[in-house]
């Protein structure tokens, strides 16, 4: 998506060789008619495909997830939640997540009322770099029972696994843009 990588070379930040900062748009300020550019693309690219419900982890995917959803017919978005909360349902599915960002491993959490057996899910999310966090949301739409059509991710580094993981368990992935370098403060697009 040639408007996104625009947005990325005029806002995004670099730090070191493999950290695109993107927060005054995308993840801490957003850019609501830009996320409507981005939620009217990936409806184009998964345009085929029957969706029921949008999964998102949180927090900085609810954003992209909950606007792209208005162009799917207003399907409910769902995320999985990292923090543990009292009013969190007991019947849960649950997996574990690695955040390189955060160097650590989370604990992330579905109420089972939320996903269920046979429907399609629609995976969004705002960065791809190892692939972690979308073979957890995986794993929760496999627990349900339910079909993961897809994920769709605003960012990729191409330059990180993740698309081979991802690809390698069959994984349909729809990136609107992929990094495939930062060095020297240069950004190169695939």
């Amino acid at each position: 998506m040639e408007l996104l990588q625009e947005k990325i070379l005029k806002d995004g930040r670099i730090e070191g060789n493999d950290i695109l900062k993107v927060d005054n748009f995308l993840n801490h300020q957003l850019d609501i008619a830009f996320l409507n550019e981005m939620g009217k693309e990936f409806k184009n690219r998964f345009k085929d495909e029957k969706i029921d419900k949008i999964l998102t982890i949180e927090a900085s995917g609810i954003a992209i997830a909950s606007i792209a959803s208005q162009h799917f017919g207003n399907v409910p978005v769902v995320f999985a939640k990292k923090v543990e909360s009292k009013n969190l349902d007991k019947e849960v599915y649950e997996t574990k997540v690695y955040s390189f960002t955060k160097g650590k491993e989370y604990s992330v959490k579905v109420s089972k009322r939320y996903l269920n057996e046979g429907e399609n899910i629609l995976v969004l999310d705002d960065f791809l770099a190892n692939g972690r966090a979308a073979i957890g949301l995986k794993d929760l739409v496999d627990q349900a029972g339910a079909n993961l059509v897809g994920v769709g991710i605003a960012i990729e580094k191409g330059f990180q696994e993740g698309r081979e993981l991802l690809l390698s368990k069959g994984i349909r992935l729809e990136s609107l843009a992929i990094l495939d370098s930062i060095e020297n403060g240069v950004i190169k697009f695939r």
